[in-house]
């Protein structure tokens, strides 16, 4: 069976996107914007579709790697990174950045290496210091409000 002919500058579209702190010290943190996997995995399956693409997972020089391959013309192409530990799941997050990684040899999220990193400012409690919205005098815990707070600061120019 043939394969459908796919355009792959479609793997180069804006999805959305979450904000996480990427780093923190000095009453400052700096966001940056992330998306998740499984929208890399969506983004694959709709442009060249589930059949069509791969992962395989390998370790080069101690390091953990994913190559993300997609049949091209009959032949697998093969483009592959690293990535990095989390601090939540560390196992599970080091490959999921792996992939990530290697999409963006592919154009999936390259996007987000355009946008700004966001910088707040923090506020101790309990001994961490956590993201700190002084327009709401709120303390940001989680992912969602910080995406939504950023999102708001951007739109709105703060």
């Amino acid at each position: 069976m043939k394969q459908e002919a796919i355009n792959l500058k479609d793997l180069q579209k804006e999805l959305p996107y979450k904000w996480r702190v990427q780093s923190s010290r000095y009453g400052k943190a700096n966001c940056v914007a992330y998306i998740d996997a499984r929208d890399a995995q969506d983004l694959l399956d709709d442009v060249v579709g589930p059949g069509n693409w791969s992962t395989e997972y390998y370790e080069a020089n101690g390091l953990l790697m994913c190559r993300v391959g997609i049949l091209v013309n009959g032949h697998w192409v093969w483009k592959s990174d690293t990535g990095s530990e989390s601090n939540v799941e560390k196992d599970k997050g080091h490959a999921s950045d792996a992939f990530k990684r290697a999409c963006v040899s592919w154009g999936i999220g390259r996007f987000l290496y355009r946008l700004d990193i966001q910088t707040l400012q923090t506020k101790d409690y309990k001994g961490k210091e956590y993201p700190y919205a002084p327009e709401k005098d709120k303390i940001i815990f989680d992912g969602d409000t910080l995406t939504k707070y950023i999102n708001w600061k951007v739109k709105n120019g703060k």
